[in-house]
């Protein structure tokens, strides 16, 4: 956010605190930015809060993979989709109707995810797609301890399992050889945001 951008902000404030009135009921624009590990998610969504931020479009960003991380896994609690909701609940508070969201498989559970949201929801679901050998690089980056292996199988297998079970209506992004910009204002212009 420019220094512009923060003065209006911090003046706006005390405005910002009073939007209690917010209707709850308005409709939410949700983004959900799936893919394989190493394809870039959580890249893309920084770039694109950041971008909307220098825009000063009013927008919340939740990276999904944070919102469950225990173990044992709790999956069988849907401590991700109660946290989302108890987080969105906080962001709608302050007046807040566009959400960016990543976590790997998040464009296949796109119902459970507006479920958390509540009220009306519009959906964009973005793919984010990659070559094994670009997921390798990347991943190599990342991965310092002895799971490469593991994440690289495991990321494979998932690149499957996204291609062959996303919907229609996710939109399909390669990032193999593209800026990381390039790939948040695509996607950004998909949503019309």
């Amino acid at each position: 956010m420019g220094d512009t951008a923060r003065t209006r902000y911090r003046a706006s404030a005390p405005r910002t605190q009073a939007m209690q009135d917010w209707p709850m009921d308005a409709l939410t624009y949700l983004l959900l930015i799936a893919g394989r590990s190493g394809v870039g998610k959580s890249s893309v969504g920084n770039e694109i809060h950041h971008q909307l931020s220098e825009r000063e479009v009013m927008h919340g960003f939740i990276e999904g993979d944070n919102l469950d991380m225990a173990f044992p896994i709790p999956w069988e609690h849907r401590l991700a989709e109660r946290n989302l909701a108890e987080m969105w609940n906080n962001y709608r508070g302050l007046g807040h109707t566009r959400l960016v969201y990543t976590n790997t498989a998040s464009v296949l559970h796109a119902d459970l995810l507006k479920q958390a949201l509540g009220g009306e929801v519009n959906v964009t679901g973005v793919l984010l797609t990659a070559t094994d050998t670009s997921a390798r690089e990347r991943l190599a980056g990342r991965e310092v301890g002895s799971a490469l292996e593991l994440h690289l199988r495991r990321s494979r297998q998932r690149a499957v399992e996204l291609e062959t079970e996303s919907a229609v209506w996710v939109t399909r992004v390669p990032t193999d050889g593209r800026r990381v910009a390039d790939i948040a204002g695509a996607i950004i212009t998909l949503t019309g945001w």
